[in-house]
């Protein structure tokens, strides 16, 4: 059980890492820092590989800070990572980069770290805020080997006899410029 507990507290890591690079370089001291896990439950499971957390799942390590509803780990035997799933109503992510005193975060119903496939994905209402940059939709990817993000709309829903049909949602980037000091 205490091997499942640290390959979990090994993935944070990683995830928070990962995450990170999605917007900005992270805190460099974050790694060095202690991993806090909370959670209402926890279920570790060595024999399928699968440890999950249940609960107002909070995680914190230096400036990171996550949350959300569920969050489970799936190892592809001994120590290593296949991939990790955080849901909530919305899970989230938060964290300081060097140089910086704004936050970058994110948010999804939906966050999956896929670490054979260097692959992080943010799921339903996904967004990313980095300085004064924001990034929104339906599904947000993010290949952590190429440094290539693509991001999707909801495709447009069917009409019934209840409801009509609803518009197709868009891909929204906002840029902001910085306020230059002295003006």
């Amino acid at each position: 059980m205490m091997r499942a507990l640290r390959r979990a507290v090994d993935v944070f890591v990683l995830l928070s890492c990962l995450l990170g690079s999605l917007t900005a370089f992270p805190l460099s001291t974050d790694k060095d820092q202690p991993i806090e896990v909370e959670a209402d439950e926890a279920e570790l499971d060595d024999m399928n590989d699968v440890s999950i957390y249940r609960g107002n799942v909070i995680v914190r390590q230096g400036s990171i800070h996550m949350t959300g509803d569920v969050m489970t780990v799936y190892s592809k035997g001994g120590d290593e990572l296949d991939y990790i799933i955080i849901e909530g109503d919305p899970a989230t992510y938060r964290q300081l980069p060097d140089n910086s005193n704004v936050h970058d975060q994110a948010r999804a119903i939906r966050m999956e770290y896929h670490e054979n496939k260097n692959l992080v994905v943010l799921i339903r209402d996904a967004w990313v805020k980095q300085d004064t940059s924001t990034l929104a939709g339906d599904r947000i990817e993010y290949n952590t080997e190429l440094s290539r993000v693509k991001a999707w709309s909801q495709p447009a829903g069917e009409a019934s006899a209840e409801a009509p049909a609803a518009e197709k949602s868009r891909v929204k980037l906002i840029i902001k410029k910085k306020k230059e000091s002295g003006s």
